[in-house]
């Protein structure tokens, strides 16, 4: 018979042992690398499921500030309704998107008393909380008017400092040009919801 013997040999070794040095490179290294997922993370949530836009300009005050940022969604099934704030691409002789409120949608009739400063929407007055002042600029589009099917009204909350659809430099939107929907402000940090 065979006498096997182990044997276990252990060396005391400094070598495993991180210095002070060490360490705080490691937990520079465990931040820096959490906070590039957490970027990455963030980047692809919002590319799929919503974009950044920034607001220029004051047609949307006091809702919307120039130098706002904005969430934008994509549309969905639901389609759009009365009180939306959408983010337009329709081409239009300044060429730039704009950020407007849907006022009325394909089908509803649109009528503006600009002595008594009412929009009136399948005749019914709107109550509109959100605008700046009474609304009492009149462009060229002439009202009552009947929004065809797939186009939107819509009008900026600062009423009288807006080119909207009472112009016929913007009039209906094309549903196909609206980029998106506010999701919410997403800076200035503060305030996010945009609906109230």
């Amino acid at each position: 018979m065979r006498k096997i013997e182990e044997f276990r040999i252990e060396f005391a070794s400094k070598q495993n042992e991180i210095a002070p040095a060490g360490k705080f490179a490691k937990a520079v290294y465990d931040v820096t690398d959490s906070f590039k997922g957490a970027v990455i993370a963030a980047f692809i949530i919002f590319s799929l499921a919503f974009r950044v836009v920034g607001v220029e300009g004051d047609s949307m005050n006091p809702t919307l500030h120039s130098g706002d940022w904005l969430a934008v969604g994509s549309v969905s099934i639901s389609g759009f309704k009365a009180g939306d704030i959408v983010v337009v691409t329709q081409p239009w002789e300044r060429n730039v998107p704009i950020i407007k409120r849907v006022i009325a949608v394909g089908g509803d009739t649109v009528d503006i008393n600009f002595i008594t400063h009412q929009v009136i929407v399948n005749g019914k007055v709107l109550d509109e909380p959100y605008i700046a002042q009474p609304t009492s600029l009149k462009y060229d589009v002439e009202f009552p008017l009947v929004v065809e099917e797939g186009k939107l009204f819509v009008m900026g909350d600062n009423r009288n400092n807006s080119v909207d659809s009472r112009s016929s430099a913007i009039g209906l939107v094309d549903e196909r040009y609206v980029l998106g929907k506010a999701v919410m402000r997403i800076l200035p940090a503060g305030d996010r919801n945009i609906y109230d």
